[in-house]
């Protein structure tokens, strides 16, 4: 025989001595037919005890096979609380459960209804009977909406024991089309919310659920209630998780996809984020970068770099430096930093972040390009692109040339030697030069003591090239004048001549596909030479076609007064060319 649980007989055990008694009643029966035969019976009282006994032990047997029923559900909700503790996959622990309460509580059918978060409509989510095994449909199941609605209403449990002779039923058209019988239906409720409902039932035999099986399901509906909600949790959480690490990598491919170089440091300055780009600028890998001191990163910097970290930090102030340092083992570089307070949401501030740029290889291409500008126009060098689309030849345009001799070679001190007469010649060009970009003249080349000067060129567009042409010889004039003065130079007159002319001429490249030059010929050019070659010293004379293109362009400068002086033949013409001369009133 099983030994006892726990002081207590089990169920075997008593089934066990019910048979026993039964066997014992039978044999009583029999023995007090043949005792009745020989006029004998049993001892009084002997049967009814038997009896009796036999009833004590069905009884037992009842109550013990109620409290094993009840013990197994209790294991069920246990099992299927574990299941959810330590599963992720809801519809297994649903699917296990569900088979679970189905056998436990002798339901024939048992569907698992949930409302939909978004339209509020109810959705099949579990279905079990013995004709479907099926995922989650919304297939026409003849469950009760009757029962259901009830359910939802009041957020009670309903059970019925006959719901087809149940007075609460007699509207239902389910419960009457399809005769159910035993009906229990619980809600899930999650917080102060209904989500759904368990519905179990069985449409052959009435009586099948009580109110230990309503204990049971109600537990099942808490668990699963619990369950439904931690798995919307959860995917909630991978949902956000999965949006974050997108986020991420969007931030890190923008990084990385950054020219500038991008670090950003913690209050410690520290450093959290550091891009491909810096890595390239400072020629150090991120994984030696990251978590590291900022100032152990960087290249040696300036005394005042680490205040000027700490008034960013500290200050909210925003920065922009250029820094000169060296690089180890890879020389001086021209560093741009641009600091930034780096906050969170609510805008305290928890380090600094920093762009950073470099600047090495642009300030070595100005570097040049200021060499460059000694020799050749600004406008040249700085619409240089222009100048290329230009092919070999050229356009013809209306502009305004203007030659000049700044001072005879004749008129410097006798024994100079051939340095320092190129000394004092780049004075004299200097000034003349400065006067030309005052009033927007593109030289076009120096020629000895001479310089030509060009308006209207693609280079420096102007309507009224003739009045700026003008004022750059009333700028010449004076800038001359007072270096004569500076150089102690004596005179009875000024050494300078120039001559102005306007009209047509051709602007463009000349040279070869290897070597250009920028320049304008024509008749133009040629009658302004042949006029500052007629010019007498101290004089600025310019052709009728000048005063023509002033009169129809808004007129002279302001204080010019011109003198009609006789023409001249200029060599190379038939023609004698008109001229006047150009005065300060």
């Amino acid at each position: 025989m099983a030994s006892t649980v726990g002081g207590y007989a089990s169920l075997e055990e008593v089934r066990q001595l019910k048979a026993l008694v039964n066997d014992v009643l039978t044999e009583l029966r029999s023995q007090q037919e043949l005792l009745k035969i020989r006029g004998m019976g049993l001892p009084p009282g002997t049967l009814q005890n038997a009896q009796r006994l036999q009833a004590q032990v069905d009884t037992l047997e009842a109550t013990l096979s109620e409290d094993e029923r009840e013990l197994a559900q209790l294991r069920t909700i246990g099992a299927t609380s574990a299941m959810i503790n330590s599963s992720l996959d809801l519809d297994a622990v649903l699917s296990g459960a569900m088979d679970e309460v189905i056998n436990l509580t002798g339901a024939e059918r048992g569907f698992l209804l949930l409302i939909n978060a978004v339209t509020g409509e109810l959705e099949f989510r579990l279905v079990r009977n013995e004709h479907e095994n099926a995922a989650p449909t919304n297939g026409n199941y003849q469950v009760s909406s009757t029962i259901l609605n009830e359910v939802f209403a009041t957020g009670e449990p309903l059970l019925t024991d006959n719901a087809f002779k149940d007075p609460r039923m007699e509207d239902s058209e389910t419960v009457a089309q399809y005769l159910l019988r035993s009906v229990l239906a619980v809600p899930l409720r999650y917080k102060d919310r209904i989500i759904g409902a368990v519905y179990v039932d069985n449409r052959l035999k009435i009586g099948v659920f009580t109110e230990r099986e309503l204990t049971l399901l109600r537990a099942f509906a808490n668990q699963v209630a619990v369950a439904i909600e931690n798995a919307r949790l959860f995917a909630d959480v991978q949902a956000a998780l999965a949006d974050i690490t997108e986020i991420n990598e969007l931030i890190e491919n923008v990084f990385a996809s950054i020219g500038s170089g991008v670090i950003t440091t913690d209050s410690d300055d520290r450093i959290l984020t550091y891009n491909q780009a810096a890595a390239d600028i400072l020629r150090r890998p991120p994984d030696t970068a990251l978590g590291q001191p900022l100032l152990d990163v960087l290249p040696p910097m300036s005394a005042d770099f680490e205040a000027q970290l700490q008034a960013v930090r500290e200050q909210d102030q925003r920065l922009t430096i250029e820094a000169q340092p060296e690089l180890p083992e890879h020389g001086p570089v021209v560093l741009s930093m641009k600091l930034s307070p780096l906050k969170d949401a609510d805008q305290n501030i928890e380090g600094v972040a920093m762009v950073l740029d470099d600047l090495t290889a642009q300030r070595e291409r100005e570097q040049v390009l200021n060499v460059v500008r000694r020799y050749l126009p600004p406008g040249m060098v700085d619409n240089i692109h222009q100048i290329s689309k230009l092919a070999l030849g050229g356009e013809r345009r209306d502009v305004t040339c203007l030659f000049a001799e700044v001072c005879p070679l004749s008129s410097f001190a006798p024994g100079l030697s051939a340095p320092e007469m190129m000394e004092l010649l780049n004075v004299y060009m200097t000034r003349a030069t400065e006067a030309v970009y005052r009033a927007n003249g593109l030289i076009d080349k120096y020629n000895g003591t001479e310089i030509m000067v060009l308006f209207n060129t693609q280079l420096n567009p102007q309507q009224d090239h003739a009045h700026f042409a003008i004022e750059a010889a009333l700028h010449l004039r004076r800038a001359l004048v007072a270096l004569y003065d500076e150089l102690g130079m004596v005179q009875d007159e000024p050494y300078y001549r120039i001559g102005l002319h306007s009209g047509v001429a051709t602007l463009g490249n000349v040279g070869s596909s290897k070597r250009r030059n920028f320049t304008a010929i024509g008749d133009t050019i040629n009658l302004a030479k042949r006029l500052q070659e007629n010019a007498r010293r101290g004089q600025i004379i310019m052709s009728e076609d000048t005063l023509r293109h002033t009169e129809a362009s808004g007129g002279l400068p302001q204080n010019v007064r011109l003198v009609e002086r006789e023409s001249i033949l200029a060599k190379g013409r038939q023609q004698r060319t008109p001229i006047f001369e150009v005065f300060e009133t």
